[in-house]
């Protein structure tokens, strides 16, 4: 890793779409490198769909190389099986970072929405509008799971770089 130039693997969780995102974070500009949502098959049972969790994502860090990797928090609890599914999910994803020894950066949705618009309780719109303007060559994502893979990755770059200039 070179000093300036810095790879941030964002990742939204869920169990059956999972929002990504690579950033590279070089002289205070980030730019947009990869993003995307990936979706379990239906058709399987839940450790398949975990399996297959698993396997997706070693793909990706081995083929990203990530720095570091930023993960949203969760943050609900309406429908409990969908929280312990997401759980689940969120597991395997910390595992897949943890026995590639990388490290991770865990943010509240508050934290950011407060990082990416400077408005803790901003919605998605104003979140894919601060996107928009940040990487400027990219119109809205599609996916609400992709664009908050990119959001938690600018997230991560924007926190990173305000605490290597306060040392």
């Amino acid at each position: 890793m070179k000093s300036n130039n810095f790879k941030i693997l964002g990742l939204d969780p869920g169990f059956g779409r999972i929002g990504y995102a690579v950033i590279l974070s070089q002289a205070n500009k980030l730019e947009l490198i990869n993003f995307g949502c990936w979706e379990t098959d239906k058709k399987l049972s839940l450790p398949d769909r975990l399996k297959q969790l698993a396997d997706f994502l070693d793909n990706l860090l081995l083929k990203k190389k990530p720095d570091l990797v930023a993960m949203e928090k969760l943050f609900f609890a309406a429908n409990t099986k969908t929280a312990l599914e997401v759980g689940e999910a969120r597991g395997v994803m910390l595992a897949a970072v943890a026995r590639l020894n990388l490290p991770i950066a865990e943010y509240t949705p508050a934290q950011v929405k407060l990082a990416v618009t400077g408005d803790g309780r901003a919605d998605k719109k104003q979140i894919q509008k601060m996107l928009k303007l940040i990487f400027k060559s990219i119109d809205n994502i599609k996916s609400d799971d992709a664009a908050d893979a990119v959001a938690v990755a600018v997230c991560a770059a924007l926190t990173k770089q305000l605490f290597s200039t306060a040392k």
